[in-house]
């Protein structure tokens, strides 16, 4: 009974090294796949500050306006008057409809327990 209690001991330590063989290629596989991303993610907003950067120097309002002038006449651009823009009251806002409140006909809340208040 003894030797038979040894083997199957043995399969089973010898089993239990395989698993934990596997799970430690696994681990190591997906730790790689984590930094590999990180590495991914840190190129990319390396790359989003340079977009962001150039985008900064292309909105410049100086060079702006040198486009503006350029093209003045190509694009038959207007310059910006007064006049262009609207007034407050020449907006129209929603209605706000407030519910209408029946007091005659009172909500019954006497189910609910109150401490009594004490003056």
């Amino acid at each position: 009974m003894k030797p038979l209690l040894y083997i199957l001991s043995f399969a089973l330590l010898i089993g239990l090294g395989f698993w934990a063989y596997e799970e430690n290629y696994q681990t190591k596989q997906i730790v790689n796949e984590a930094e590999h991303m990180q590495n991914q993610i840190a190129q990319a907003r390396a790359r989003l500050g340079v977009l962001k950067a150039e985008w900064a120097y292309l909105n410049r309002p100086d060079r702006l306006r040198e486009l503006a002038e350029l093209n003045f006449d190509p694009l038959a651009l207007l310059p910006i008057t007064p006049d262009q823009f609207g007034r407050m009251d020449q907006v129209e806002y929603p209605v706000v409809t407030v519910p209408e409140v029946d007091l005659n006909n009172p909500v019954d809340v006497s189910t609910l327990s109150m401490p009594e208040a004490t003056e």
